[in-house]
């Protein structure tokens, strides 16, 4: 019987289920976790800060579909992760986070006073999904299981295994079983029923006016496909959460993209029946409430989410169907395709070019910011150019408060799950690391991250790991000198006063101070 350490069996469990990065700053707490990782090909990739490696692990996981791996040590690191850990579990990306503890006899509970200690599970189970702490070796296979499981149950999130020092580093003589992913989670597509597609596709038949409202399932669920198609059979428009812009090219009719905010108000408005995917219709989607929605004694909403608890969540379903969103789409695609023959397809194709034509008129207005010639630059420009310089599969990162809206306005996402951002928390300082996991998770594609020079300031050490890892990313900062967005705000709150920030932010005037 060998002797292996509790880390070599996280590390190992890992390569099973088919991981090959994880992002983390190293630490003798856990070398030998780390140790084996090394050992088994899987890479270390490693960010200049914590917070960062919850942010490249979300990206990563996003991006390819797989599960997202991030460490951090005892204390400190755990500390410093706690920001994206906060930031991945909202944005719903499926993230493992694998964390040292202090050995067992002085925590859980900590017996007072012990250094670089506090109840790391217990803060990070408010924050995430699940989270335990391991109390011996031999619950570690257990407890890694149960981690994975959670992990892949319902809708994505953050997962967390807390592991003392000693389990994580001793050795001990152990037989340890290493069961495959299938023998512990489920791994099959949750599949509606035939009455529950057959009803759907009896609603969106009979509707005059249907739509469809969509969100970051269909990325998790690799859905794109079969989502433009049941759109294109029922020719429906299409909006998006804004963490799932650019499921349906932008090019398409059907598109109706989320800078234009009243008419996506007035396709709310106007269907009698919606299609809800993958979405908690959340504060960003207005709760699905009117005025932004018609009130659902005049709509009819089918929901579609793979967790329970996401049905009829913030707006009433008539037809709530537990389903992989792939997996109910493909399903409903075939019984639209079936009966096609049934549908009156002339009013919606009317009305269909009535918002292409509004969306072309407001883009129209907004493109006259490109004639803007000034110095300084209109922001406009640069979402603009990005949009012609880089191949239409490009990744583009989002970061900033306005650096972050001007980028929105004049992008057009034509490939699916190619813009990464913090939509669900607007985390500022985020977009530096995800952009070095955005071209780890694309080798070979270049990255564009937008940036405000305030949000470059939270974690521009980053770009040195972009270096290091000889990641294909181009940094653009826009450099207004001040927090334009609070600025903004102020304006419009304070008048007659124009800013309460009175020591300007220009390091030009504060080198010259100096």
């Amino acid at each position: 019987m060998a002797e292996i350490s509790g880390g070599e069996v996280i590390a190992r469990m890992l390569q099973k289920e088919g991981v090959e990065k994880v992002f983390g700053i190293i630490d003798g707490t856990y070398f030998g976790f780390y140790s084996a990782l090394h050992r088994l090909g899987i890479e270390i990739v490693t960010p200049r800060h914590e917070t960062c490696a919850a942010h490249m692990a979300g990206t990563y996981a996003r991006l390819t579909g797989r599960l997202g791996v991030c460490m951090a040590s005892n204390g400190p690191g755990v500390a410093n992760l706690l920001p994206g850990l906060v930031v991945e579990q909202a944005d719903g990306n499926r993230v493992l986070a694998i964390t040292s503890a202090r050995r067992p006899s002085i925590m859980y509970p900590d017996r007072g006073g012990s250094y670089q200690c506090f109840d790391q599970s217990g803060v990070i189970g408010k924050i995430a999904k699940w989270s335990s702490a391991v109390s011996s070796f031999d619950r570690v296979p257990e407890l890694v299981r149960k981690a994975l499981r959670k992990s892949y149950e319902g809708r994505p999130g953050v997962v967390h295994v807390d592991v003392p020092e000693t389990i994580m580093n001793g050795k001990v003589k152990a037989d340890v079983a290493f069961w495959a992913p299938h023998q512990y989670r489920h791994m099959d597509p949750v599949t509606p029923t035939a009455e529950q597609v057959a009803r759907a596709a009896q609603m969106l038949i009979a509707a005059e006016a249907p739509m469809i409202h969509a969100g970051s399932g269909i990325i998790h669920a690799g859905a794109y496909d079969a989502l433009r198609r049941v759109a294109e059979l029922l020719h429906a428009p299409l909006t998006t959460s804004w963490a799932a812009r650019g499921l349906l090219d932008e090019t398409s009719p059907l598109a109706i993209t989320m800078p234009h905010v009243k008419l996506n108000h007035t396709v709310r408005n106007e269907a009698d029946v919606a299609l809800i995917i993958g979405t908690r219709v959340g504060e960003t989607d207005w709760w699905g409430k009117p005025p932004y929605w018609r009130h659902p004694s005049e709509q009819k909403t089918i929901q579609v989410d793979l967790d329970g608890d996401m049905l009829g969540l913030n707006k009433p379903a008539d037809l709530a169907i537990l389903a992989d969103a792939k997996r109910f789409l493909e399903l409903l695609g075939d019984e639209l395709e079936r009966r096609k023959g049934e549908m009156r397809l002339d009013g919606r194709r009317a009305r269909v070019a009535g918002y292409g034509r509004t969306m072309q008129e407001e883009r129209a207005g907004w493109d006259k910011a490109l004639s803007d010639m000034a110095v300084p630059m209109h922001p406009a420009h640069i979402g603009a150019a990005c949009r012609e310089v880089f191949p239409e599969d490009s990744v583009l990162v989002a970061d900033g408060g306005n650096a972050t809206i001007w980028a929105m306005f004049y992008h057009q996402v034509t490939v699916p799950n190619t813009v990464i951002s913090t939509f669900k928390f607007g985390m500022l300082g985020a977009g530096t690391s995800q952009a070095v996991a955005a071209a780890l998770a694309r080798p070979g594609k270049p990255v564009c991250c937008i940036i405000g020079d305030g949000a470059m300031g939270f974690h521009s050490q980053e770009v040195e790991t972009a270096v290091r890892n000889k990641a294909q990313v181009i940094y653009i900062v826009l450099c207004d000198k001040q927090w334009g967005m609070v600025k903004m705000n102020q304006q419009f709150m304070l008048r007659p006063f124009k800013t309460m920030l009175f020591k300007h932010l220009d390091p030009d005037e504060t080198i010259k101070a100096d």
